[in-house]
């Protein structure tokens, strides 16, 4: 019998990082709960790496061993993800920063400083992540700031 013996189970720290992205790095999103996201995550992924609870057996495929592993790269991921969106000081498509908005409530686009495609490249645990970017160039169709109302 194959088993890390924590006393949580995968999926348990799984909707818990899941609760955390979703209050915090949402469609709505702030600079105060992005930050305190980023600064949650990586005790949740502590927490997995010192407590989970995987089953199974050895000999037959591990359903609960590769669900560890995917949330593993889910702590990873989502710690990329709350990093990209606190870089980004804007509103765009359809993540609205609410420190960044018009006095009508609508999206504020900042396309002279974002104007790129980002991807970030994880470094390991504790390490700073390095953004890379490729400039944006529109020829025929330009950003504009869309109206709701």
């Amino acid at each position: 019998m194959l088993s890390i013996n924590g006393h949580r189970t995968v999926d348990d720290i799984h909707r818990q990082l899941g609760k955390v992205l979703w209050d915090n790095c949402g469609m709505a999103r702030s600079e105060q709960g992005l930050t305190k996201a980023l600064s949650e995550i990586p005790a949740i992924r502590e927490e997995f790496w010192k407590n989970v609870r995987v089953l199974g057996e050895n000999e037959t495929r591990n359903q609960s061993l590769e669900k560890a592993g995917r949330v593993a790269d889910f702590l990873e991921f989502g710690e990329l993800m709350v990093r990209d969106a606190l870089h980004r000081r804007e509103s765009c498509g359809g993540h609205f920063r609410e420190e960044h908005q018009t006095e009508e409530g609508e999206a504020l686009r900042d396309d002279e400083h974002f104007s790129y495609v980002a991807a970030w490249e994880f470094k390991g645990v504790g390490a700073e992540p390095e953004l890379h970017r490729e400039p944006l160039e529109f020829e025929y169709a330009h950003p504009s700031t869309r109206s709701y109302k």
